[in-house]
């Protein structure tokens, strides 16, 4: 059935596209003749306040930087007019960051729109993630340097060309940085979400044990001190022997793969 071509629609199709426009936009689009108008402002300030508010509460960040009439014009474009591909309500925020990166419109207001949005996601994703560590799969007490790292699956090695971490009312960056931001969100045992800044190296290092299946821990920082020799080994190494333990203090590296 062609969905464009309300005429070949059965009547109780066409009255749920009414429906759902008159909700979507109720200032564009009439409010179906045979809904009391009353009852059907419920419906309207229900859907659209569900929504507004869970972004808000998503996004408080983004939220702030914005105005309340030009907030809720970017909520109410993207209440109308984006496809979501998913009716579950945790994952409406995931929907805001395809609208946002899909249509260029909203980011005309700062250019970092995507980035910060996505950077406030992170914390809801991670919070409501199933994933868990393996002991059956991972020595938590294994020897770093000679096994091999694995990253936590409640880690994120994230990186943005925007300090997304500092951005506030007081700082509103109008050009990215003149280096990556590079930040480790992970979910700590008690189920606390952190956010962790880390170096080049160090994010590398992670990148790296991400990716990794057969290197120690020691193959993988000689292999970074191979890649950068304009930086001492012995420094490269002992560096990144610190970070592994840092890492693993937090469990974002907890321990090695069992063979």
């Amino acid at each position: 059935m062609n969905s464009n071509n309300k005429a070949d629609q059965p009547e109780f199709i066409r009255k749920q596209f009414e429906f759902a426009a008159h909700i979507r936009n109720p200032d564009k689009n009439p409010c179906p003749s045979d809904v009391e108008q009353r009852r059907m402002n419920i419906y309207n300030e229900l859907f659209y306040n569900n929504v507004e508010g869970f972004m808000s509460s998503t996004f408080p960040v983004l939220r702030s930087l914005y105005e309340d009439e030009d907030w809720h014009n970017l909520i109410r474009n993207y209440f109308e007019y984006h496809k979501a591909h998913t009716p579950l309500f945790p994952e409406l925020p995931r929907e805001f960051l395809k609208y946002l990166e899909t249509e260029p419109e909203a980011a005309n207001a700062f250019s970092f729109i995507y980035e910060l949005a996505h950077y406030e996601w992170v914390e809801l994703a991670l919070s409501v993630s199933d994933k868990e560590i393996s002991e059956d799969e991972i020595n938590l007490n294994g020897d770093l340097l000679n096994g091999i790292p694995v990253l936590s699956p409640l880690a994120w090695n994230l990186s943005y060309h925007y300090p997304v971490h500092q951005i506030c009312l007081d700082y509103i960056p109008e050009q990215p940085g003149e280096t990556p931001t590079f930040i480790i969100a992970y979910r700590d045992g008690d189920d606390e979400i952190h956010f962790m800044e880390v170096n080049p190296i160090t994010a590398h290092m992670v990148q790296l044990i991400s990716e990794n299946i057969e290197k120690t821990g020691m193959q993988i920082l000689e292999q970074i001190a191979d890649e950068i020799p304009q930086i001492e080994c012995n420094a490269i190494i002992n560096g990144g022997m610190k970070a592994l333990n840092d890492l693993h203090a937090k469990n974002i590296i907890p321990g090695i793969k069992k063979r």
